[in-house]
Protein backbone atom coordinates (compact mmCIF):
# COMPACT_ATOMS: atom_id res chain seq x y z
CA UNK A 1 0.00 0.00 0.00
CA UNK A 2 1.06 3.21 -1.19
CA UNK A 3 2.10 6.20 2.08
CA UNK A 4 -0.59 8.50 2.21
CA UNK A 5 0.80 12.21 1.42
CA UNK A 6 -0.31 14.81 3.96
CA UNK A 7 1.54 17.57 2.35
CA UNK A 8 -0.40 18.82 -0.61
CA UNK A 9 2.52 20.22 -2.48
CA UNK A 10 4.36 17.15 -2.66
CA UNK A 11 1.17 15.53 -3.40
CA UNK A 12 0.72 17.68 -6.89
CA UNK A 13 4.51 16.72 -7.21
CA UNK A 14 3.91 12.77 -6.90
CA UNK A 15 2.76 12.19 -10.23
CA UNK A 16 -0.36 10.54 -8.91
CA UNK A 17 -4.04 11.97 -10.23
CA UNK A 18 -4.92 13.90 -7.51
CA UNK A 19 -8.60 13.49 -5.93
CA UNK A 20 -9.98 16.68 -4.37
CA UNK A 21 -13.07 17.37 -2.34
CA UNK A 22 -14.45 20.73 -3.57
CA UNK A 23 -15.73 23.74 -1.05
CA UNK A 24 -19.42 23.21 -0.80
CA UNK A 25 -21.37 25.68 1.15
CA UNK A 26 -23.04 23.51 4.13
CA UNK A 27 -21.58 20.57 3.52
CA UNK A 28 -17.78 19.82 2.92
CA UNK A 29 -17.50 19.98 6.59
CA UNK A 30 -15.58 17.76 9.08
CA UNK A 31 -17.20 14.95 9.09
CA UNK A 32 -17.99 14.58 5.35
CA UNK A 33 -14.51 15.31 4.48
CA UNK A 34 -13.32 12.89 7.19
CA UNK A 35 -16.38 10.22 5.10
CA UNK A 36 -14.12 10.69 1.34
CA UNK A 37 -10.72 10.41 3.14
CA UNK A 38 -11.87 6.93 4.07
CA UNK A 39 -12.42 6.10 0.03
CA UNK A 40 -9.35 7.36 -1.30
CA UNK A 41 -9.93 11.22 -1.63
CA UNK A 42 -6.24 12.43 -1.78
CA UNK A 43 -7.23 16.18 -0.50
CA UNK A 44 -10.27 18.16 1.23
CA UNK A 45 -11.40 21.71 0.91
CA UNK A 46 -13.76 23.18 3.96
CA UNK A 47 -16.59 25.14 2.91
CA UNK A 48 -16.47 29.14 1.50
CA UNK A 49 -15.51 30.88 4.52
CA UNK A 50 -15.85 34.67 4.10
CA UNK A 51 -12.28 35.95 5.49
CA UNK A 52 -13.87 39.07 6.91
CA UNK A 53 -16.18 37.46 9.67
CA UNK A 54 -14.03 35.22 10.40
CA UNK A 55 -10.99 37.28 11.47
CA UNK A 56 -13.54 39.64 13.37
CA UNK A 57 -15.52 37.21 15.01
CA UNK A 58 -14.94 34.44 17.39
CA UNK A 59 -18.31 33.19 17.02
CA UNK A 60 -17.71 32.75 13.43
CA UNK A 61 -14.37 31.13 14.01
CA UNK A 62 -15.85 28.73 15.78
CA UNK A 63 -18.93 28.17 13.87
CA UNK A 64 -16.85 27.84 10.42
CA UNK A 65 -14.29 26.29 11.21
CA UNK A 66 -13.69 22.64 12.86
CA UNK A 67 -10.76 20.38 12.33
CA UNK A 68 -9.13 18.00 14.27
CA UNK A 69 -5.57 15.41 13.76
CA UNK A 70 -6.93 13.29 10.82
CA UNK A 71 -8.27 15.97 8.85
CA UNK A 72 -5.38 16.31 6.72
CA UNK A 73 -4.04 17.49 3.98
CA UNK A 74 -7.18 20.47 4.39
CA UNK A 75 -7.29 23.43 2.36
CA UNK A 76 -8.99 26.09 3.99
CA UNK A 77 -11.39 28.58 1.40
CA UNK A 78 -11.85 32.14 1.48
CA UNK A 79 -13.75 34.47 -0.15
CA UNK A 80 -11.85 38.04 0.31
CA UNK A 81 -11.62 41.17 -1.26
CA UNK A 82 -8.75 42.68 1.01
CA UNK A 83 -5.64 41.49 1.01
CA UNK A 84 -4.96 42.47 4.38
CA UNK A 85 -8.15 40.60 5.82
CA UNK A 86 -7.07 37.51 3.91
CA UNK A 87 -3.43 37.47 5.57
CA UNK A 88 -4.97 37.84 8.96
CA UNK A 89 -7.06 34.88 7.94
CA UNK A 90 -4.55 33.14 6.84
CA UNK A 91 -2.66 33.47 9.62
CA UNK A 92 -5.03 32.07 12.44
CA UNK A 93 -5.41 28.93 10.42
CA UNK A 94 -1.87 28.26 9.36
CA UNK A 95 -1.15 26.27 12.57
CA UNK A 96 -4.61 24.21 11.63
CA UNK A 97 -4.12 24.16 7.67
CA UNK A 98 -1.65 23.06 4.87
CA UNK A 99 -3.07 26.46 3.16
CA UNK A 100 -5.85 28.81 1.66
CA UNK A 101 -7.69 28.77 -1.06
CA UNK A 102 -9.05 32.18 -2.41
CA UNK A 103 -12.63 31.98 -3.92
CA UNK A 104 -12.19 33.79 -7.70
CA UNK A 105 -15.33 31.42 -8.60
CA UNK A 106 -18.72 31.61 -6.67
CA UNK A 107 -21.22 32.92 -9.04
CA UNK A 108 -23.88 33.79 -6.76
CA UNK A 109 -24.81 37.17 -6.65
CA UNK A 110 -24.80 37.88 -3.22
CA UNK A 111 -21.23 36.87 -3.58
CA UNK A 112 -20.34 38.84 -6.52
CA UNK A 113 -22.25 42.40 -5.50
CA UNK A 114 -19.75 41.90 -2.32
CA UNK A 115 -16.88 41.39 -4.29
CA UNK A 116 -15.91 37.92 -3.82
CA UNK A 117 -16.35 35.07 -5.66
CA UNK A 118 -16.12 34.95 -9.74
CA UNK A 119 -15.82 39.08 -10.29
CA UNK A 120 -12.40 38.48 -9.00
CA UNK A 121 -11.35 37.20 -12.58
CA UNK A 122 -11.66 40.99 -13.86
CA UNK A 123 -9.45 41.77 -11.11
CA UNK A 124 -6.29 40.34 -11.78
CA UNK A 125 -3.95 42.95 -9.94
CA UNK A 126 -6.26 42.42 -6.39
CA UNK A 127 -5.57 38.44 -6.91
CA UNK A 128 -1.64 39.23 -7.35
CA UNK A 129 -1.96 41.45 -4.32
CA UNK A 130 -4.12 39.06 -1.73
CA UNK A 131 -1.51 36.14 -2.97
CA UNK A 132 1.62 38.29 -1.93
CA UNK A 133 0.32 39.63 0.98
CA UNK A 134 -0.56 35.72 2.33
CA UNK A 135 2.98 34.89 1.06
CA UNK A 136 4.52 37.46 3.62
CA UNK A 137 2.71 37.12 6.95
CA UNK A 138 2.85 33.47 6.93
CA UNK A 139 5.93 32.26 7.67
CA UNK A 140 5.99 28.51 7.04
CA UNK A 141 7.03 28.04 3.20
CA UNK A 142 4.90 24.40 3.07
CA UNK A 143 1.78 26.78 3.49
CA UNK A 144 0.10 26.77 -0.45
CA UNK A 145 -2.09 29.55 -1.69
CA UNK A 146 -4.05 28.71 -4.24
CA UNK A 147 -6.91 29.94 -6.30
CA UNK A 148 -10.53 28.78 -8.01
CA UNK A 149 -11.65 30.11 -11.04
CA UNK A 150 -14.15 29.80 -13.59
CA UNK A 151 -13.03 31.21 -17.44
CA UNK A 152 -13.73 33.92 -19.52
CA UNK A 153 -15.61 34.44 -22.36
CA UNK A 154 -12.13 35.28 -24.16
CA UNK A 155 -9.91 32.25 -22.93
CA UNK A 156 -6.68 34.57 -23.50
CA UNK A 157 -7.92 37.03 -20.31
CA UNK A 158 -8.24 33.61 -18.25
CA UNK A 159 -4.48 32.33 -19.39
CA UNK A 160 -3.66 35.91 -18.45
CA UNK A 161 -4.94 36.10 -15.63
CA UNK A 162 -3.57 32.37 -14.74
CA UNK A 163 0.13 33.67 -15.69
CA UNK A 164 -0.12 36.65 -13.73
CA UNK A 165 -1.36 34.18 -10.14
CA UNK A 166 1.64 32.17 -10.35
CA UNK A 167 4.07 34.77 -11.37
CA UNK A 168 2.98 35.87 -8.10
CA UNK A 169 3.46 32.14 -5.98
CA UNK A 170 0.41 30.71 -6.51
CA UNK A 171 1.02 27.16 -5.56
CA UNK A 172 -1.84 25.36 -7.81
CA UNK A 173 -5.14 26.10 -9.39
CA UNK A 174 -8.73 25.00 -9.75
CA UNK A 175 -10.53 25.85 -13.08
CA UNK A 176 -14.36 25.69 -13.13
CA UNK A 177 -14.69 25.30 -16.86
CA UNK A 178 -17.86 27.29 -17.21
CA UNK A 179 -17.93 31.30 -17.48
CA UNK A 180 -20.27 33.24 -14.56
CA UNK A 181 -23.08 33.22 -16.74
CA UNK A 182 -23.30 29.20 -17.40
CA UNK A 183 -24.54 26.87 -14.87
CA UNK A 184 -25.93 23.20 -16.58
CA UNK A 185 -24.15 24.23 -19.95
CA UNK A 186 -21.50 21.44 -21.06
CA UNK A 187 -18.26 21.89 -19.00
CA UNK A 188 -15.44 23.21 -21.77
CA UNK A 189 -12.88 20.61 -20.86
CA UNK A 190 -11.00 22.21 -23.56
CA UNK A 191 -10.56 24.94 -22.31
CA UNK A 192 -8.90 23.69 -19.13
CA UNK A 193 -6.64 22.10 -21.06
CA UNK A 194 -5.29 25.31 -22.83
CA UNK A 195 -5.37 26.94 -19.53
CA UNK A 196 -3.27 23.75 -18.21
CA UNK A 197 -0.75 23.80 -21.28
CA UNK A 198 0.60 27.51 -20.61
CA UNK A 199 0.93 27.12 -16.88
CA UNK A 200 3.91 25.53 -14.91
CA UNK A 201 2.33 24.98 -11.77
CA UNK A 202 -0.54 22.34 -11.38
CA UNK A 203 -3.74 22.53 -12.09
CA UNK A 204 -7.03 20.98 -11.44
CA UNK A 205 -9.81 20.38 -13.25
CA UNK A 206 -13.57 20.96 -11.64
CA UNK A 207 -16.57 20.24 -13.13
CA UNK A 208 -19.70 17.35 -13.72
CA UNK A 209 -17.30 14.59 -12.48
CA UNK A 210 -20.02 11.86 -11.22
CA UNK A 211 -17.57 8.99 -11.13
CA UNK A 212 -13.87 7.41 -10.93
CA UNK A 213 -14.05 6.54 -14.60
CA UNK A 214 -15.15 10.48 -15.74
CA UNK A 215 -12.41 11.62 -13.40
CA UNK A 216 -9.79 9.62 -15.49
CA UNK A 217 -11.19 10.83 -18.51
CA UNK A 218 -11.18 14.41 -17.84
CA UNK A 219 -7.79 14.09 -16.70
CA UNK A 220 -6.73 12.55 -19.90
CA UNK A 221 -8.31 15.05 -22.06
CA UNK A 222 -7.31 18.13 -20.04
CA UNK A 223 -3.86 16.47 -18.80
CA UNK A 224 -4.88 18.17 -15.43
CA UNK A 225 -2.76 16.87 -11.91
CA UNK A 226 -6.05 15.96 -10.75
CA UNK A 227 -9.86 17.08 -10.58
CA UNK A 228 -12.16 18.82 -7.81
CA UNK A 229 -15.82 17.04 -7.54
CA UNK A 230 -19.06 18.34 -5.50
CA UNK A 231 -22.22 17.05 -6.34
CA UNK A 232 -20.55 13.69 -7.46
CA UNK A 233 -19.26 12.79 -4.04
CA UNK A 234 -22.61 14.50 -2.12
CA UNK A 235 -24.43 11.71 -3.83
CA UNK A 236 -21.70 9.12 -3.64
CA UNK A 237 -18.64 9.58 -0.91
CA UNK A 238 -17.08 6.16 -1.89
CA UNK A 239 -16.75 7.23 -5.54
CA UNK A 240 -12.92 7.41 -5.44
CA UNK A 241 -13.08 4.31 -4.35
CA UNK A 242 -14.52 3.13 -7.49
CA UNK A 243 -17.54 2.73 -6.40
CA UNK A 244 -20.58 2.68 -9.16
CA UNK A 245 -23.39 3.99 -6.48
CA UNK A 246 -22.86 4.50 -2.57
CA UNK A 247 -21.86 1.57 -0.81
CA UNK A 248 -24.36 0.20 2.36
CA UNK A 249 -20.94 1.12 3.65
CA UNK A 250 -20.58 3.96 3.55
CA UNK A 251 -24.10 5.18 4.41
CA UNK A 252 -23.22 3.46 7.65
CA UNK A 253 -19.56 5.24 8.14
CA UNK A 254 -21.75 8.23 7.32
CA UNK A 255 -23.90 7.30 10.07
CA UNK A 256 -20.79 6.74 12.45
CA UNK A 257 -19.45 9.92 11.84
CA UNK A 258 -21.62 12.08 11.95
CA UNK A 259 -22.99 11.28 15.38
CA UNK A 260 -19.61 11.14 16.72
CA UNK A 261 -18.46 14.83 15.23
CA UNK A 262 -21.76 15.92 16.44
CA UNK A 263 -23.35 16.82 12.97
CA UNK A 264 -26.58 18.85 13.26
CA UNK A 265 -29.60 16.95 12.25
CA UNK A 266 -30.29 18.82 8.98
CA UNK A 267 -27.18 17.93 7.79
CA UNK A 268 -26.77 14.39 8.99
CA UNK A 269 -30.68 14.00 7.16
CA UNK A 270 -29.52 15.94 3.78
CA UNK A 271 -26.18 13.95 3.59
CA UNK A 272 -28.33 10.55 3.59
CA UNK A 273 -30.97 11.99 1.10
CA UNK A 274 -28.19 12.76 -0.97
CA UNK A 275 -26.33 9.27 -0.42
CA UNK A 276 -29.38 7.25 -1.24
CA UNK A 277 -30.81 8.90 -4.04
CA UNK A 278 -30.06 6.59 -6.70
CA UNK A 279 -30.52 3.50 -4.19
CA UNK A 280 -34.04 4.64 -3.29
CA UNK A 281 -37.29 4.13 -4.70
CA UNK A 282 -39.72 7.20 -5.43
CA UNK A 283 -42.10 6.20 -2.27
CA UNK A 284 -39.14 5.35 -0.37
CA UNK A 285 -37.65 8.65 -0.96
CA UNK A 286 -40.78 10.35 0.01
CA UNK A 287 -41.11 8.39 3.76
CA UNK A 288 -37.16 8.86 4.39
CA UNK A 289 -37.40 12.53 3.30
CA UNK A 290 -40.04 13.26 5.73
CA UNK A 291 -38.29 11.25 9.16
CA UNK A 292 -37.42 14.20 11.59
CA UNK A 293 -35.11 13.14 14.33
CA UNK A 294 -32.29 11.01 14.02
CA UNK A 295 -33.40 8.26 15.80
CA UNK A 296 -36.25 7.73 13.35
CA UNK A 297 -33.64 8.12 10.62
CA UNK A 298 -31.31 5.15 12.92
CA UNK A 299 -34.78 2.95 12.98
CA UNK A 300 -35.86 3.54 9.11
CA UNK A 301 -31.96 2.37 8.04
CA UNK A 302 -32.06 -1.12 10.42
CA UNK A 303 -35.35 -1.69 9.11
CA UNK A 304 -34.91 -1.19 5.67
CA UNK A 305 -31.05 -2.13 5.50
CA UNK A 306 -30.86 -4.93 7.97
CA UNK A 307 -27.99 -3.83 9.41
Amino acid sequence: MSRKIKDPIELFHSGQFVKVSAPMVRYSKLAFRTLVRKYNCDLCYTPMIVAADFVRSEKARDSEFTTNQGDCPLIVQFAANDARLLSDAARIVCPYANGIDINCGCPQRWAMADGYGACLINKPELVQDMVKQVRNQVENPRFSVSIKIRIHDDLARTVDLCRKAEATGVSWITVHGRTVEERHQPVHYEAIKIIKENMSIPVIANGDIRSLKEAENVCHITGTNGVMVARGLLANPAMFAGYEETPLKCIWDWVDLALELGTPFMCFHQHLMYMMEKITSRQEKRIFNALSSTSAVLDYLTDNYGI
